[in-house]
């Protein structure tokens, strides 16, 4: 018999699949329940929608990412500007799930959008404290509040970016792009041109 823990797991490998390769308006309940050949019930057991489905789909993209950079963070030796650099670099998600995070940016998903992009931040705001806190200790940064730092960039370059919440112009977009590394050197009193790779 398989245990609760793997069902759900099984059942989560299988939506995340047909939501890469399936429109998430045409994929069915149906599908994943005749792909794993379990009952109705089963399904709906774990998850009461599918819109239910979908957010614990995005929901574990984000976790595995964040165990991902959590590894690059424990397991490099590099100062603290490279680490973030190795972060931001690894935070993006969308390459290999862009089927998946498109639909996010559907209106009818709005609500979802942004309490997934709240859960990443609150996620990944400690990870980079801890590293704004390194740079502190190496002389990089300078601050005596890391946490508030890492949540305030994160919530500016995610939200102020996110296509989904705001239909900049590419213009728009460049111009808050080009200024962020200004802005997040200033806050941390970083040196000049610390943070110049985000452009």
């Amino acid at each position: 018999m398989t245990k609760p823990i793997n069902r759900k797991n099984e059942i989560l490998k299988v939506a995340r699949n047909l939501f890469l390769t399936k429109d998430y308006d045409k994929a069915t309940m149906g599908d994943i329940m005749d792909a794993l050949e379990i009952a109705k019930g089963t399904i709906y057991h774990y998850f009461r929608s599918k819109e239910a489905l979908f957010e614990a789909v995005i929901e574990d993209i984000v976790e595995e990412n964040i165990k991902h950079m959590r590894t690059l963070v424990k397991n490099t030796p590099k100062n603290a500007l490279e680490k973030i650099q190795l972060l931001v670099n690894a935070g993006n998600i969308s390459q290999e799930n862009e089927k998946i995070l498109e639909q996010l940016h559907k209106p009818a998903n709005d609500a979802l959008h942004s309490r997934l992009l709240a859960a990443t931040l609150m996620k990944q705001a400690p990870l980079y404290a801890e590293i704004i806190q390194q740079g502190c200790a190496e002389g990089i940064f300078k601050t005596e509040v890391p946490l508030e730092c890492a949540e305030f960039i994160l919530s500016a370059i995610q939200f102020l970016t996110d296509m989904g919440i705001y239909p900049w112009t590419e213009q728009d977009l460049k111009r808050r792009m080009q200024a962020f590394p200004i802005l997040i050197e200033r806050l941390l009193q970083a040196p000049p041109g610390s943070f110049q790779f985000l452009v």
